[in-house]
């Protein structure tokens, strides 16, 4: 736990003279003021967060943090366990909608194995996208009793933030985090719930496609697993180890450590958002480093945008996960930059100024 307080204590506030700054640059460009609306708010929001006053993209990374559930068990998930390591080696292999996605934008995907129920074999070496920071092999069935101990979810947590400094050593300039793992939704779901107080048939979707039937056992299993467990929506870390993930708790820790080490984190859906949601239940001032990249159509994730007070920078009715909305915010984010930096003003181009 001293680790995670130890990078709380350097999350600061934005920049707010370079904000302004920005903000007269913005103003000075060949355009009327604000027309390029959130365009200018992103570019604004990422000097102040990087304390640069003319921040570049070079090195951007997306982060796909894999674990599997317990709960599982309860049959929430249309699709079979096995699936979490079966997309792990189509991660390494470049093959899913992430790499595909993020190869469009000139982001590295790191693959990282923070909970998988087997052991993933990378056996071509040569391979350096893929992280072990496994905390263990899968959580317990959270029905049943905790998802997981209290030390687990804080080294799940310190995990996220270990994987995200290391890599920042070899250049991040802004952070996608992105997930897999076959249930997921039901714990991230459960989080919001635990957290809000929001009934748990407004905070659940249907994941993977379920079918109505399989619906409303998954409402029935997280009521069930809140019940038995009781997470204390005072303590964060209760909330993670009774009824979240080690994904989760990693996705936690690498918004912790973006925000502390001032680069921009981009989250993805539902899960991605749950595990933001405890770093900013943990350390509300992490907010400002973050962007939501789109609205997912799992019903919880707007209730975490509201609770954390974003909005998402696109809709386009999304679900997969895996940091596939948070590529695309990137290349939004990364679009309001080049305004910030490439457009010319007023005067350098020789405009003329509206009348006042």
């Amino acid at each position: 736990m001293d680790k995670i307080k130890r990078v709380i204590s350097r999350i600061k506030p934005l920049d707010s003279k370079l904000m302004n700054e920005a903000q007269r640059r913005l103003d000075s460009l060949t355009k009327p003021r604000g027309s390029l609306g959130r365009l200018e708010e992103f570019a604004k929001q990422v000097v102040g967060i990087t304390g640069n006053l003319k921040p570049e993209f070079r090195d951007k990374a997306i982060f796909t943090m894999v674990a599997d559930h317990g709960v599982v068990e309860e049959g929430v998930s249309a699709f079979p366990q096995e699936v979490t390591p079966q997309m792990v080696y189509n991660f390494l292999g470049g093959g899913a909608g992430i790499n595909v996605l993020a190869k469009h934008i000139g982001a590295k995907v790191l693959v990282v194995d923070m909970g998988v129920a087997g052991k993933i074999k990378n056996q071509k070496s040569k391979i350096k996208n893929f992280i072990d920071k496994k905390v263990g092999f899968g959580t317990k069935n959270m029905t049943k009793g905790s998802a997981m101990t209290r030390a687990d979810a804080i080294k799940s947590i310190e995990n996220g933030i270990e994987v995200f400094m290391e890599s920042k050593k070899h250049g991040i300039d802004i952070l996608g985090t992105g997930d897999m793992g076959i249930g997921n939704t039901t714990p991230s779901s459960a989080v919001i719930a635990a957290f809000s107080g929001i009934e748990v048939e407004k905070v659940t979707g249907r994941g993977t496609g379920i079918s109505d039937e399989a619906f409303k056992n998954k409402v029935k299993v997280i009521k069930k697993a809140l019940n038995i467990n009781k997470p204390d929506s005072k303590d964060p870390i209760d909330v993670l180890a009774k009824v979240g993930g080690f994904e989760i708790g990693g996705l936690c820790g690498c918004v912790l450590g973006a925000a502390a080490e001032n680069t921009p984190v981009v989250i993805d859906g539902l899960i991605s958002t749950a595990g933001a949601l405890i770093a900013y239940e943990l350390c509300p001032q992490v907010r400002d480093y973050i962007f939501a990249a789109h609205k997912s159509v799992e019903a919880g994730h707007q209730y975490m945008l509201d609770r954390m007070n974003l909005v998402p920078i696109l809709d386009l009715s999304m679900r997969l996960g895996e940091g596939t909305g948070a590529a695309l915010g990137i290349s939004i984010i990364e679009a309001g930059i080049k305004i910030l930096n490439e457009m010319s003003t007023f005067e350098g181009a020789g405009v003329s100024e509206e009348v006042k």
